[in-house]
């Protein structure tokens, strides 16, 4: 979910506002814009976690004090859509979340994914091969989110964590008749985890979609499209790029902007696969990925459809434009004296476990290891003249209380054939990536790909 960001530089120094000047850099709280107003709930734009903003409480409000959570919480209570976790599940363990603990979070989920595991073990051992995979299938999504908000991406536990999602997943696969086995990408000197799923029976080529993630999701937290696409005859491919899920942990490739690079041969190895139309293949990416996705359409003439969800034109200005709205000075200091921005962000580093995880996972996901350096990376995530170059027939989704994405200034830039959709309070879909409003999410896309692929 969230996913494909940092809640950081931006994040942390809202809390700069509510101490006293700073001797190094001169940051007074006065000058801060007030941000106790903000009623978004973004995972990916948040930032004040120490104060209840007018208006949060709504439908919405699950009750963490920490609201970035409070949402990526909704998120896992969305996934109960698909069968991924169960509803009293979730409000079970969040319940045992202790918010002082910076492994709270973590721990907590981890010891729902092991009891689900466990759970599916006897099963299975017991020759009930269906109610087992059910549950390897929450049990894996329940270790993916103890890494959600796991505060050292470089702790010994994280790998462990990851090959434990990794393989619960397989079981369900494996054990549910499901269309999807795991595949190996080649990519580089390496290869990129991924999942190829196809509609049994099928008698001949048939669209293909491409579905990846951003910051914080997996490609096993694709199962609504590979679900809605199969269940309409696609196939589906979700898979892991660097910077995302299983290949950030256990391959340490960090993201890169020129994202051609990682969807060419990924439609390469499409083309190699007999079920697929080569002229019907869409790429479909979510958070981070609605920069990602755009770039590699540019560059990538094979995609005969893109979906962005939201649009991003210039990751770089939007972090830059945050940094400027909680005080206008942040990025003037950034740019002109990157050591006294750097020591600003440690200091607070030391007094909030909120920023230590916002920072260090950021600065992780994107290979930096500074905060200006992370600054300075996602600077090339701009698509600009690209953005002419896209071809493909493109879909661009916004939201209501979308801040971070720039949906309306991607769709219009574009020269290429081209929608646009807006997801609304009214529909309960209003926030990033439409976290627990997977139903109407699939409805509009699969009914937009449906008339143009």
């Amino acid at each position: 979910m969230n996913r494909s960001t940092l809640i950081s530089s931006i994040a942390l120094l809202g809390i700069a506002c509510t101490s006293g000047p700073d001797p190094d850099t001169g940051l007074d709280p006065d000058d801060c814009v007030d941000t106790d107003t903000d009623t978004d709930t973004d995972s990916d734009t948040d930032t004040d976690t120490d104060t209840d903003p007018e208006g949060r409480a709504g439908w919405w409000d699950l009750g963490m004090t920490d609201y970035v959570l409070n949402e990526v919480a909704l998120y896992y209570l969305g996934q109960s859509w698909m069968g991924a976790t169960d509803v009293a599940e979730v409000l079970e363990t969040l319940s045992r979340v202790d918010e002082s603990d910076p492994y709270g979070w973590s721990h907590a989920f981890q010891d729902t994914a092991e009891r689900l595991e466990a759970v599916a073990r006897t099963s299975e051992e017991a020759g009930h091969p269906f109610s087992a995979a059910m549950a390897y299938q929450r049990a894996s999504t329940y270790y993916r989110a103890s890494l959600h908000r796991h505060p050292d991406p470089f702790a010994d536990d994280v790998p462990i964590l990851a090959q434990a999602a990794v393989d619960a997943h397989e079981r369900y696969l494996a054990l549910s008749g499901s269309p999807c086995r795991p595949v190996a990408i080649p990519y580089e000197d390496t290869t990129l985890p991924g999942y190829w799923c196809t509609p049994p029976g099928a008698t001949s080529p048939a669209p293909t979609l491409i579905f990846h993630e951003g910051k914080d999701g997996w490609a096993e937290d694709g199962k609504f499209v590979v679900d809605a696409g199969i269940a309409r005859g696609y196939n589906v491919l979700t898979f892991d790029g660097p910077g995302i899920g299983k290949t950030i942990r256990r391959q340490g490739l960090p993201f890169r902007p020129d994202w051609e690079a990682v969807i060419t041969p990924v439609v390469d190895f499409l083309q190699d696969q007999p079920e697929v139309d080569d002229d019907r293949i869409g790429l479909v990416a979510v958070s981070l990925g609605g920069y990602l996705a755009p770039r590699a359409a540019a560059y990538e003439p094979r995609l005969a459809v893109l979906v962005a969800n939201p649009g991003v034109n210039d990751w770089g200005a939007a972090n830059l434009a945050e940094l400027g709205y909680i005080d206008p000075r942040l990025p003037d200091l950034y740019a002109t004296d990157k050591a006294a921005f750097d020591a600003a962000i440690y200091e607070l580093m030391e007094v909030s476990d909120f920023i230590r995880w916002g920072v260090t996972d950021s600065m992780w996901h994107y290979g930096a290891d500074s905060p200006s350096g992370f600054l300075d990376a996602v600077q090339e995530y701009k698509l600009g003249d690209d953005v002419k170059k896209i071809k493909a027939r493109t879909l661009i989704m916004d939201a209501d209380a979308e801040t971070r994405g720039q949906a309306l200034e991607l769709f219009e830039d574009l020269e290429t054939e081209k929608a646009y959709i807006k997801f609304s309070e009214e529909e309960a879909a209003q926030f990033h990536v439409q976290p627990g409003a997977t139903a109407i999410l699939t409805h509009r896309l699969f009914d937009w790909l449906d008339d143009n692929l």
